[in-house]
């Protein structure tokens, strides 16, 4: 999978920008998928890009001044269940 990383960092910056209290999320690949990377606000709301492997998603994170976790050792915060369920429900 050829990944557009201009347009990941983009994206992900945008975000950052646009939000508070933002955290990253570092994913591992997948059978499926490679290794991603998912910001998270702070009221839950997230975003989700491929960026290629875990050393790109923390120096991503780290150009973007955010806080990084390896989501295998940290798992996600409640608060972006709360929200995907909210959105769901038509709430947000």
């Amino acid at each position: 999978m050829e990944i557009d990383r201009k347009a990941v960092e983009a994206h992900l910056r945008a975000f950052v920008e646009s939000k508070r209290g933002v955290e990253a999320y570092v994913e591992p690949a997948t059978s499926v998928t490679t290794t991603t990377i998912v910001l998270i606000a702070w009221d839950g709301e997230w975003t989700r890009r491929a960026v290629g492997s875990p050393k790109d998603g923390f120096e991503i994170s780290q150009r973007l001044g955010v806080p990084v976790y390896d989501v295998n050792k940290t798992g996600y915060p409640n608060r972006m269940r709360e929200w995907s369920k909210r959105r769901r429900q038509g709430d947000a």
